[in-house]
């Protein structure tokens, strides 16, 4: 396998980067600041995944830069043909050029196609690079988005030293005029590094935090997915104490799947196609659920299980309580969906389908008594659907005459669904304020009365009867997600926004946190789809003379006030219901002015386990994430 200067194909240029920076890593806020990270770990994985590299340390320095190196090939020093300089240039100020692009070099790669380092060149204050290549030392720096500031001799990287190691170490700062922030945060590169270690076996992957001065940490991992799955499931209770592991290749696609299942009602099935968290799943996990599915249902007539004038299980009978990973590695991934983490290409349902059932069947034929432990699972499953079924069509058109008999109040003029939005406000008085300050045309406002039910700690019978959640069933139009019926159609949404708009206290909280459950649980493709938001009211009202201002946070207020003098008043809100209608309106409701968050879903396991542990059944832990973080905790899912 070669990898020399024949190996860099050129694209195209990296003019517009630093116009539109988000069109390449996302956002100019936190979330595109860590993909920087994020690429040049990529790049180095690449290394690892061709069979040269099996360590990446990551370094957090003091003066706010990053340092990634790895022990691979090092990037190509020589004469590219075609441009006539060093191939490491090329690499490092034209967008779309790389190894990826010649399939001789990498023949599996993650990252965005070779946009990786020169995207982050382009977007950082300072970038340089030291490659270890050929028992030589070569160096290039650059500042200012790209801007080289060493001379290439003849069109090649002059020899700074000599080495009998092999590798890249890029060391960039991030541009402060480009990025909302350009604070690293520790914990957020730690966990990503923490996860690619159990994505990818055998390669050790460290992190130093000199900020802090913080010890060294190494992750790696020789169990893999396997290491995963355990840590998901650790504070859960198990129903099947086995994890199931099947791996295989066909056509130079890798899969490889984990499962175990615990005592719980839903299903999470953890996707990744080469090393990307594929959040809204796609064909790798529609592949896996079918065989599945077609495999209990054929033992469980084999064992006598299932009689012949029995139906088959459904699919959501053999998942429920299923936690699963599935990582595949693709030579050329297709994604869609919102957030492009959708998987789609088409091929591979039919592989995972098919390396799944040769795999779990020889498994299976050696290990009957974990396959009848997954039946029976199955089996009490389709006992409780059948049970559920009997009652959800009357239960459901309850909450249907209670949405139509005045709580919910709708809009009057809008018919387009993408015009719509759904404000779900708690208790009588902010919905009547609500319902005041509304524009009608536009804008529906939902009631709910109390806490709505707990959904991590129910069954679904509970949960259809519940009035609170029914009515809401009812007025999204979408119908029921997994595991409540399995006809949930996002095309039926009446609302394409719908806004949590609760009290700023710790019931407005406790009730925001109780419906984002539900639909993270039951209708995640709202999430997804980017549909959901919480609104932000103010918490203070401040009149300064004739002047009159709104605060959203302590900080806000503590420097206004510090660095404003007159006869100023404070008004602490208490609740929504205290806001007039004009009030609400200004500051809540009005798409002119108000603050919305979009709730979005980065990290599947970080988001379970978050679920898992504020609203599950287990105490201790819950306990000790109150006693050690809640007073200042950010959690974001």
């Amino acid at each position: 396998m070669t990898y020399n200067s024949s190996s860099i194909r050129v694209l195209e240029g990296l003019e517009a980067v630093r116009l539109r920076p988000g069109m390449y890593i996302g956002s100019t806020g936190p979330k595109g600041l860590h993909h920087l990270v994020y690429e040049i770990v990529d790049n180095s994985i690449d290394e690892y995944l061709a069979g040269y590299c099996n360590k990446i340390d990551v370094i957090l320095e003091k003066d706010g830069s990053v340092t990634i190196k790895d022990n691979g090939r090092g990037v190509p020093v020589d004469r590219h043909d075609e441009k006539g300089i060093s191939a490491a240039r090329i690499i490092f100020t034209t967008l779309h050029a790389g190894g990826k692009f010649d399939n001789s070099s990498y023949k599996v790669s993650g990252g965005l196609h070779g946009v990786g380092a020169a995207v982050v060149n382009a977007l950082s204050k300072r970038f340089s690079v030291t490659i270890y290549r050929g028992g030589h030392i070569y160096e290039d720096k650059y500042i200012d988005g790209g801007t080289p500031q060493t001379k290439l001799k003849k069109g090649l990287l002059e020899i700074v030293g000599d080495t009998n190691k092999t590798g890249t170490e890029i060391n960039f700062l991030p541009d402060d005029e480009i990025f909302e922030t350009t604070e690293f945060r520790a914990d957020i590169i730690r966990k990503r590094l923490k996860e690619l270690s159990y994505l990818n076996k055998g390669l050790t992957l460290t992190f130093h935090n000199k900020r802090d001065n913080k010890e060294k940490e190494e992750f790696y991992s020789e169990e893999g997915i396997i290491g995963l799955l355990k840590e998901m499931n650790k504070e859960k209770d198990l129903k099947i104490d086995e994890v199931l592991y099947f791996t295989g290749k066909k056509h130079n696609i890798e899969v490889e799947i984990a499962m175990q299942y615990i005592n719980d009602f839903t299903e999470s099935i953890i996707s990744y196609c080469n090393n990307i968290n594929t959040i809204e799943g796609g064909t790798h996990v529609s592949g896996l659920k079918t065989a599945l599915t077609r495999i209990i249902n054929q033992y469980a007539r084999e064992l006598g299980t299932l009689k012949e004038k029995d139906d088959n299980f459904e699919g959501r009978d053999v998942r429920s309580g299923l936690t699963a990973i599935i990582s595949i590695r693709h030579p050329n991934p297709q994604y869609e969906g919102q957030t492009k983490t959708k998987l789609g290409n088409s091929e591979v349902r039919t592989i995972v389908d098919e390396i799944f059932s040769i795999e779990a069947q020889n498994f299976f034929d050696r290990n009957i008594e974990v396959l009848e432990k997954i039946v029976d699972v199955a089996l009490q499953s389709a006992k409780l659907r059948q049970a559920e079924e009997k009652v959800r069509g009357k239960l459901l058109n309850k909450s249907m005459n209670l949405a139509v008999n005045g709580k919910l109040a709708s809009c009057k003029r809008t018919t387009k669904p993408e015009d719509a939005e759904l404000f779900i406000v708690e208790g009588d008085s902010a919905g009547g304020s609500a319902k005041q300050a509304r524009n009608r045309d536009f804008q529906a406002i939902l009631p709910l009365r109390g806490k709505i039910l707990n959904v991590e700690k129910q069954n679904i019978v509970n949960i259809l009867k519940n009035t609170e959640i029914t009515t809401l069933i009812s007025a999204l139009g979408c119908g029921l997600g997994e595991g409540l019926g399995d006809d949930f159609d996002i095309n039926k949404l009446r609302y394409h926004k719908i806004i949590i708009m609760t009290d700023a206290d710790v019931d407005g909280a406790h009730i925001r946190t109780l419906l984002l459950t539900f639909f993270y649980r039951y209708m995640p493709e709202l999430i997804y789809q980017g549909k959901v938001y919480i609104a932000m009211p103010p918490l203070y009202k401040v009149t300064n003379g004739k002047k009159e201002m709104y605060f959203y946070d302590d900080k806000e207020l503590e420097e206004y006030v510090k660095n404003n003098k007159g006869n100023i008043s404070i008004q602490r809100y208490k609740g929504l219901g205290e806001m007039n209608p004009e009030q609400l309106w200004e500051t809540t409701m009005n798409p002119k002015t108000r603050v919305l968050k979009q709730v979005e879903i980065d990290d599947l396991i970080e988001a379970d386990e978050i679920t898992s542990m504020l609203m599950g059944n287990k105490v201790k832990p819950r306990r000790e994430f109150i006693q050690k973080k809640a007073y200042y905790a950010d959690v974001d899912i």
